[in-house]
């Protein structure tokens, strides 16, 4: 028993504790206003969260013990599972209610979302095949920014196809932030914003469905009936976070929330529970945890030994920081609505449960950062 407290012990220690309380701080702030949110009908979201969260933060511990190092030797089991799982879904994928594309696995009773765990493993891959070019010396040649298009565009376009262009955002915001972060010259990167400038037409009439189409055109347009169709769910969210004033209606009191006014606000848009209840003090504290959780990321990068340590650093906070910008913009009516959930927060069971695994990621570029400067002490003293 003494040996088991001891190895408990010795991992408090060696672990980033504030990494922890900022993450668990989101999710039991989350517990909150999903508990409150599901007064309004009978499915119980909470139960579902919980259950997740518990199975994320264990596997995040198990993930965090061992060396990161190990997950970059074995990158290709990563890259088989993530692509065997998107493929899988064209052939016994479903589509959820309150969602418009085909993402879904279903097992039993359980519903998982592929492209969540999709995330983590292109962390990893993309990681590794960063710090792969760094060593050889092929980061800023035009033949090693080629392969890194490619690699980030073969779960870009599986995605799309199936439907699920928010989340084939977050893994472009991915690419950009992880080779920015990296090194690679600005150049790459103003040829990116030109060609998506002249494209953008294109991209408008050839590849948007109507239905993107409206969701775009309804955040200029808001004089006619298209605040019933497609901008219902932003003007009530907006019309609820303006209700709660400065401190709220009070936890458990928001009458639009009993009333289950904003449609899916369990999901996409639980930061209005918050506005509503809890005011724009309750807000501002949910903005800074994820604040200081992507600030601590970036402290942690900053700390990593290595390249692929500080790259899956960056990869997971490119998850969080593309993810919070895009769904409060959502939330306010500044971004069209794409089916992006706010960390942590949200609900949804493989969504915070991935981020744990993510979360158990970046704990263990952390714990083991000491381990190379241990290795070349040893081989200065040797020499």
């Amino acid at each position: 028993m003494k040996r088991i407290f001891d190895s408990i012990w010795n991992y408090i220690k060696k672990t980033d504790k504030w990494f922890w309380i900022l993450t668990m701080s989101a999710s039991i702030y989350g517990f909150l206003l999903i508990y409150s949110q599901q007064r309004s009908g009978g499915t119980n979201f909470l139960k579902t969260q919980i259950i997740a969260v518990g199975i994320g933060y264990i596997v995040a511990v198990f993930i965090s013990c061992i060396d990161y190092r190990f997950y970059g030797k074995v990158w290709w089991i990563f890259a088989g599972v993530a692509l065997s799982l998107t493929i899988l879904v064209f052939f016994i994928g479903i589509q959820i209610a309150g969602t418009d594309d085909v993402g879904w696995i279903k097992i039993g009773s359980i519903t998982f979302q592929p492209s969540e765990l999709t995330k983590i493993c292109f962390i990893i891959t993309f990681a590794k095949h960063i710090s792969v070019l760094v060593k050889y010396d092929k980061l800023r040649s035009f033949f090693g920014v080629m392969t890194l298009v490619f690699h980030a565009a073969i779960p870009i376009l599986l995605i799309h196809m199936q439907g699920d262009d928010g989340t084939a955002l977050v893994f472009g915001f991915m690419f950009l932030i992880m080779t920015f972060a990296a090194g690679v010259q600005l150049r790459y990167f103003i040829s990116f914003l030109l060609v998506i400038c002249v494209s953008a037409p294109l991209f408008y009439t050839k590849i948007m469905n109507d239905d993107q189409r409206n969701r775009l055109l309804v955040l200029f347009n808001l004089d006619d009936n298209s605040l019933t169709t497609y901008g219902w769910q932003q003007y009530q969210g907006k019309v609820s976070i303006a209700s709660g004033g400065l401190f709220g209606e009070g936890y458990m009191n928001g009458p639009r929330v009993a009333k289950d006014i904003v449609p899916y606000q369990e999901n996409d848009f639980i930061f209005t529970v918050a506005g509503e209840e809890f005011g724009f003090i309750g807000c501002t504290i949910l903005l800074l945890i994820l604040l200081f959780i992507v600030i601590k990321t970036m402290r942690d990068a900053h700390l990593a030994d290595d390249t692929f340590g500080k790259m899956i650093c960056y990869g997971f906070f490119s998850i969080i920081a593309t993810q919070t910008v895009i769904n409060i913009g959502m939330v306010l009516g500044i971004f069209p609505v794409v089916g992006i959930t706010l960390p942590f927060f949200s609900s949804g069971g493989t969504s915070v449960m991935c981020l744990y695994f993510g979360v158990g990621l970046v704990q263990s570029v952390y714990m083991h950062r000491e381990n190379s400067h241990s290795l070349s002490k040893l081989h200065r003293n040797q020499v």
